[in-house]
């Protein structure tokens, strides 16, 4: 019975954290093309691997949105060589995410289309390479489209979220796309 509790307040917990999403997340197991719209990121880079760096990459992001009043959104995009986290900012809050400071920049991205792959589970580096393993695999096998950039990940959870509950993305620019795709 404590075990229920201690999940359902958890879950509790999760869904108090009203965030925006950016976009749709990519279900578990499924594999799409994709539009991400276009916007305003954050982003805090390290000089290592995104594995190696992630805890230094959150902390300057998280004290910018909190400095500025800006609320936390999802999903948080992670590009792994070198290491760089972005946040992305709410459509209605674009004003107070206008500066770069000594750790964090300022972007804006166009809209962007993407091949995309949703899984479950740890934010685990080994986790991230099975996900980007099965998308790649995935692409190989299309005729319409090549990849434009690295992938990287997606992560849709807050820290509270017990890993088997965690989904995620790896995703990849990719390009041309036919009229039939969905957005």
């Amino acid at each position: 019975m404590k075990i229920v509790a201690l999940l359902l307040s958890i879950f509790v917990m999760n869904k108090a954290y009203g965030y925006e999403k950016a976009f749709k997340a990519t279900e578990p197991g499924q594999v799409e093309l994709k539009t991400l719209p276009a916007g305003r990121l954050l982003a805090s880079r390290g000089s290592d691997s995104y594995f190696q760096n992630s805890n230094q990459l959150f902390g300057p992001l998280f004290r910018y949105i909190s400095d500025r009043g800006i609320a936390m959104t999802t999903p948080v995009e992670a590009h792994m060589d070198p290491g760089t986290m972005y946040f992305w900012v709410a459509s209605d809050q674009l004003d107070l995410a206008e500066d770069d400071t000594d750790s964090v920049v300022v972007i804006d991205v166009p809209e962007r289309r993407v091949a995309a792959v949703g899984a479950r589970g740890a934010y685990s580096e080994a986790n991230f390479n099975q996900a980007k393993d099965v998308l790649l695999d995935w692409i190989e096998g299309q005729d319409s489209i090549a990849i434009t950039g690295e992938p990287y990940a997606v992560y849709w959870n807050g820290p509270f979220t017990p890993w088997f509950m965690k989904t995620f993305e790896v995703q990849v620019v990719v390009t041309p796309f036919s009229e039939q795709d969905s957005k």
